[in-house]
C-alpha cells in the first residue's frame, strides 16, 4: 500500500498552470490549495510524506503526526517549519534552495527600472492624453536616472545575490557586497566589504539575506543613517528585514529616495501597513520567483527531494 502524500499549500506554487503527476507516483496524492492552521493536524492525519509552502509546521503538529517520515519545503525559507523538532524526530526537511536565482535577480531589475524610468507612470500619462496636449515632442515627470557608473551595494551575496551582481555589472554599474562567507565567484562579481562601508558607499542597496533574528531590521533607523541620501532600496527577500516604520520615516524625510518592495512584514500584506500610504513606496505581492519557469523548477526538485529519500539519500535537507 502506497504510502500518503499530504500537499499543504499548493496553489501558490501550482495554481492549474503546472502539473503534480510526478509527486503523485511516489504515494498516494492530496493537495490542498491551502489549509488553514486549525486543519492541518487533520489533513496530515497518517502521512508519511508533508509538503508545505507558508503552512506553519510547530512542534506541536510534528510531534503529533505518527507516520511523518520527511517534510518537503515547497520554497527555500524553511522558518515555517521548527526544524529542531523534525530533527529530534529525525525527519529531513528538505527545502528547494536554487530554483528562483534567476527570476528573482531579473525582478530586483523589474523593480529598480521602474524606480529609474517610471515606464508604466509614464505609459498612462500617454494614454490619458498628455504626451497630445504636451507643447513639447516629449516629456516627463519624474527624474529619470541612468545607472552606468553608480554603486549597487548587494547584502547577501549567494546565488541570488551574485545573479544580481553579474547583471548590475552589465549596466555599468559597480558592484560592493557583503556576505558572511566570500567566496572566489563573488569576487569575480564584485568586492567583498563589511557593512557599514557598503551602505556609506551604494547609490542602491539590494537585500538578499535570509530572515535570521540577526537580519531582522538589517534596514533600521541606526542603518539608515548610515547610508547616502537619496539611496534606492529593493527588497525581494523578506519583509522584516526592514523597519516599516523607519523606512516610511526615511522615505518622508528623503533621506531614502525610493523603496521597492516584493515582500512585506506581514504577507498578505495588511491594510494598516504604513507602506502603503508611504510616498516613493512600490509594492509588489510577493511575485519575483512566480514565473511559470521557476515554479517547475521548483517541482522537478522537490519532487526529487522526495524520490531520494525514498532511495535512501537525503538531500537538501536543512536541519541534517
Amino acid at each position: 500500500m502506497s504510502k500518503k502524500i499530504v500537499v499543504l499549500d499548493g496553489y501558490t506554487e501550482n495554481p492549474g498552470d503546472l502539473s503534480w503527476d510526478a509527486l503523485g507516483t511516489l504515494g498516494d496524492l492530496t493537495v490542498y490549495d491551502r489549509t488553514p492552521n486549525d486543519l492541518i493536524q487533520e489533513r496530515i492525519g497518517d502521512a508519511a510524506y508533508v509538503y508545505t509552502n507558508k503552512t506553519p509546521m510547530t512542534r506541536e503538529i510534528i510531534e503529533n503526526a505518527p507516520n511523518l517520515e520527511f517534510i518537503g519545503i515547497l520554497a527555500t525559507g524553511y522558518n515555517i517549519v521548527d526544524v529542531e523538532a523534525a530533527k529530534e524526530k529525525n525527519i529531513p526537511v528538505c527545502n528547494v534552495p536554487t530554483y528562483g536565482t534567476t527570476a528573482v535577480a531579473q525582478y530586483v531589475f523589474a523593480l529598480l527600472l521602474e524606480v529609474c524610468h517610471h515606464v508604466s507612470h509614464h505609459s498612462e500619462a500617454v494614454k490619458e492624453g498628455r504626451w497630445t496636449e504636451n507643447a513639447d515632442f516629449c516629456f516627463w515627470d519624474y527624474p529619470l536616472i541612468e545607472l552606468l557608473g553608480k554603486t549597487i551595494g548587494i547584502v547577501g551575496f549567494g546565488r541570488i545575490g551574485q545573479a544580481a551582481g553579474a547583471i548590475a555589472k552589465a549596466f555599468g554599474l559597480d558592484v560592493l557586497a557583503y556576505d558572511e562567507y566570500p567566496n572566489d565567484e563573488g569576487r569575480a562579481i564584485g568586492e567583498y566589504v563589511e557593512l557599514d562601508e557598503l551602505l556609506a558607499k551604494s547609490d542602491i542597496i539590494s537585500l538578499h539575506v535570509p530572515l535570521f533574528p540577526s537580519t531582522e531590521h538589517i534596514v533600521r533607523k541606526e542603518n539608515i543613517a548610515k547610508m547616502k541620501d537619496g539611496v534606492i532600496i529593493i527588497n525581494t527577500s523578506r519583509g522584516p528585514l526592514v523597519d516599516e516604520e523607519d523606512m516610511v520615516e526615511a522615505l518622508e524625510s528623503g533621506k531614502v529616495y525610493y523603496y521597492a518592495t516584493d515582500v512585506a512584514s506581514v504577507e498578505p500584506i495588511k491594510a494598516d501597513n504604513p507602506l502603503l500610504k508611504a510616498k516613493n513606496c512600490i509594492i509588489t505581492p510577493h511575485i519575483a520567483w512566480a514565473p511559470k519557469e521557476s515554479r517547475q523548477r521548483l517541482m522537478d526538485v522537490a519532487v526529487d527531494n522526495l524520490r531520494q529519500f525514498q532511495a535512501g539519500n537525503i538531500v537538501n535537507a536543512v536541519n541534517m
